[in-house]
């Protein structure tokens, strides 16, 4: 048996039932359920480009890289371990000739191209809304310190190809901001799924999906019928439990 790609500060994580391997900090910023829950959201389509901004330790790349079709995904993270820890979880699940990993600002990146698909589990607190972490990298992923909710929605919108679209997860609080800044952006809302963690709990994170600016197809945003991720007997709902096992989107 070969020796664990883990450091001693590290754990190895398996998901999609042993798909996907993934190494995350013991101490540093660890993602969520909000992370398997966007990357079932995004929709691709063979050929297309992906940007994500802000990938951390680029756990939804590896995700959309297991069970749906693209050339090629441009991940951007500030952070450096956090860059480093991406590419090696990159190399550690063998998807190296479709995801490259950007150590980059995203206030200052310029791609020479624009992306079919653009996605981003952002940074959710504001700069002066919550306790800020002793530990630097929980801050810079947690807060908005480094970007806040219109830095992403204005890159996004600058790199989004004609006729692409965008992606993103938020807390329900930060609805009022999102929608602002998607309008601020010339970004069109078109979908909109709330989360809820019971089916009698209000809503506590929402999916988003936005169109490029002049392809909004007029009209108001679509509602999706709520994501309920656990039922009665504490368990996953079924639709919950397809999404965190990697269900098929063939």
């Amino acid at each position: 048996m070969s020796p664990s790609p883990a450091r001693k500060d590290e754990t190895l994580d398996a998901f999609y039932r042993g798909r996907v391997l993934v190494l995350q900090k013991k101490k540093g910023y660890r993602f969520s359920v909000d992370a398997p829950l966007l990357a079932d959201f995004v929709e691709t389509r063979p050929g297309e480009t992906l940007l994500e901004l802000g990938a951390g330790c680029g756990i939804i790349g590896l995700l959309l890289a297991a069970v749906k079709p693209f050339r090629r995904l441009v991940a951007l993270e500030i952070q450096p371990a956090l860059a480093d820890l991406a590419r090696r979880n990159v190399a550690l699940n063998r998807f190296e000739e479709r995801i490259a990993v950007v150590e980059a600002d995203l206030r200052a990146f310029g791609p020479a191209e624009r992306f079919d698909v653009v996605f981003s589990n952002p940074p959710y607190i504001k700069r002066r809304g919550g306790h800020l972490s002793l530990n630097r990298e929980r801050t810079l992923a947690r807060h908005e310190v480094a970007c806040d909710i219109g830095d992403v929605l204005a890159k996004t919108a600058e790199c989004l190809a004609p006729g692409g679209r965008a992606y993103f997860v938020y807390p329900v609080r930060r609805a009022n901001d999102f929608r602002r800044a998607s309008e601020r952006s010339g970004l069109a809302l078109r979908r909109l799924r709330p989360v809820r963690p019971r089916a009698e709990a209000p809503a506590n994170l929402f999916l988003a999906a936005c169109a490029a600016a002049g392809e909004d197809g007029g009209g108001a945003a679509e509602e999706a019928a709520p994501l309920v991720l656990f039922g009665p007997d504490g368990a996953y709902t079924a639709e919950a439990d397809a999404i965190f096992s990697g269900r098929d989107h063939a």
